[in-house]
């Protein structure tokens, strides 16, 4: 099939990171004495936020309505049966090497990142034994795609020859603001089946990739898939291996950057759960807090989850106005995802991976053996000759009870890990989780964004639509450097720089809208 663009040639230069700096406007390096903000959540956005806004000087009050710190990324204390304390969290997570915000903000407790342990591949398994391979891959893009499709055994070459071209292109052709104004109304299914992969092809390249972002192929837009695919392979210059912590969140990050913050004046408010959030005449805000004493501050970032954000503004009738409310009520959730970690009572096999993606095998999404990157469980399997494994699913139907779920997951085990299908379980923990936020089909338009009608309140989380391309951990710690700047620039205060892939692709520059030539890129 002859290519309706020709490529052009390509440059290193193109794909390096990007950097957002602050508003020009905003001079002053530090905040007058006195100016306070709220930051309502304490998960990576909030955290973030928070950090930003104390480094210069604003006086902080992060109000978490849990215990502890992390949000969807956090770590509490439990005990086995045994007495001995671990910390349990919600699933396994990857500190790819564009997470550039993310790193950022992880160096103010770890400056040279020694926390974090690099994985040399994550392998993807499927049916009748069949993989695929990160490992020895190009950094550049789009070489790193390029490389995986020769090397690949899902895909023979006389396959390809089926492949629709033009829909393959959009994927280089990332732009944010065509890519969502051509695809955002299609969900990913659609694109999906419009490349004509192979059947096992697909699975094995794209399935497990797509369903990685909790959201269902058939309920996410298109758009959404596209820019995931610019942001981890055709605009990511950093390689397609990620990084773990070689300890828990709790000890490698929130409770050491607790101490961080509290060194610069910031007051932690845990197990508060804020009801409201009411505009003064003055321009500050008033926060309400549930059988606690109400905050005063200038400013407040809202960094909490979708339900949570949405309780806050429907008893806030006066906080800013109707437009902006109807786009936070208008949020949705996506379906339930499950974690189910198990402490074993024999080792897992030599040779395996830390983590390895799943496709094909039932609702499994992934395997973690945490005895082989996480020094908590490391020490256990050490004292008692076990193993501690971790095994997640994403995008659940609604109608699948607790029992389906475990009775799957467990299946998958034993069918790629058949050594440990004998093994006792010594303890375990299962969560079944329904809070992560939906990308659907025509939802990009009517999101929120970090900026709100007023300079005094901030939105942050992995739901706010950001200018540029990002995803997961490193969406929700941007947003929240994004929502301090916010707040900074109306006081006319620096903020923080902010990093980025490239903003397009590799043919974004060859074709607009308005060009002709965009239908190319278009799915037929």
């Amino acid at each position: 099939m002859r290519l309706p663009l020709a490529l052009p040639k390509l440059s290193t230069g193109r794909f390096s990171p990007e950097r957002l700096a602050p508003s020009p406007q905003a001079r002053r390096p530090r905040a007058p004495e006195g100016l306070s903000a709220a930051v309502v959540g304490g998960g990576l956005a909030g955290m973030a936020a928070a950090t930003v806004l104390a480094e210069r000087g604003v006086r902080v009050t992060v109000i978490e309505r849990e215990p502890f710190l992390g949000g969807r990324v956090a770590a509490w204390r439990e005990r086995l049966a045994d007495g001995e304390p671990f910390d349990m969290e919600r699933g396994f997570h990857a500190f790819f090497r564009q997470y550039y915000n993310l790193r950022a903000l992880l160096r103010r407790v770890d400056p040279r990142l020694e926390r974090l342990r690099r994985l040399e591949d994550y392998p993807i398994y499927g049916p009748g034994g069949s993989m695929e391979s990160f490992s020895n891959l190009p950094a550049l893009p789009p070489f790193n795609l390029i490389s995986l499709v020769r090397r690949s055994p899902s895909l023979r070459l006389m396959e390809l020859r089926h492949i629709d071209v033009r829909s393959g292109l959009a994927m280089l052709a990332f732009d944010m603001e065509r890519t969502y104004a051509t695809f955002d109304h299609r969900n990913a299914r659609e694109y999906l089946d419009s490349l004509r992969f192979p059947p096992h092809a697909r699975r094995m390249m794209f399935n497990v990739f797509s369903h990685s972002f909790f959201n269902p192929e058939e309920d996410m837009s298109a758009a959404e898939l596209l820019m995931m695919f610019h942001f981890y392979f055709m605009g990511n210059p950093e390689g397609l291996v990620f990084d773990v912590l070689d300890e828990s969140f709790a000890s490698a990050l929130w409770h050491p950057l607790r101490r961080y913050l509290e060194k610069r004046h910031v007051q932690f408010r845990l197990g508060q759960s804020v009801t409201a959030v009411n505009p003064r005449e003055d321009g500050g805000v008033r926060i309400q807090v549930e059988d606690a004493e109400p905050v005063e501050a200038d400013a407040v970032v809202l960094a909490t989850t979708v339900p949570a954000l949405q309780r806050i503004v429907t008893n806030s009738p006066e906080l800013l106005d109707r437009g902006w409310r109807e786009k936070v009520l208008g949020l949705s959730l996506t379906s339930p995802f499950a974690v189910w970690r198990l402490w074993l009572d024999r080792p897992s096999g030599p040779g395996r991976h830390p983590f390895v993606g799943t496709t094909g095998l039932g609702i499994i999404d992934n395997i973690s053996l945490y005895h082989l990157f996480e020094g908590e469980s490391r020490r256990w399997a050490a004292r008692t000759g076990g193993s501690v494994v971790e095994l997640h699913a994403y995008g659940l139907p609604l109608e699948l009870d607790e029992e389906s779920v475990r009775r799957e997951l467990l299946g998958g085990l034993h069918t790629l890990y058949p050594e440990l299908r004998d093994a006792r379980t010594l303890e375990e923990r299962f969560l079944l989780r329904r809070d992560c936020p939906s990308f659907a089909p025509g939802s990009f338009r009517t999101r929120p964004t970090v900026e709100t009608p007023s300079p005094r309140v901030a939105l942050a989380g992995d739901f706010v639509r950001l200018p540029i391309p990002t995803a997961l951990m490193e969406r929700a710690t941007t947003s929240g450097f994004m929502a301090a700047n916010h707040l900074l620039e109306g006081w006319g205060i620096q903020g923080e720089e902010i990093w980025s892939v490239p903003r397009a692709g590799l043919l974004a520059g060859l074709a607009t809208a308005r060009d002709p030539g965009a239908a190319a890129l278009q799915p037929s």
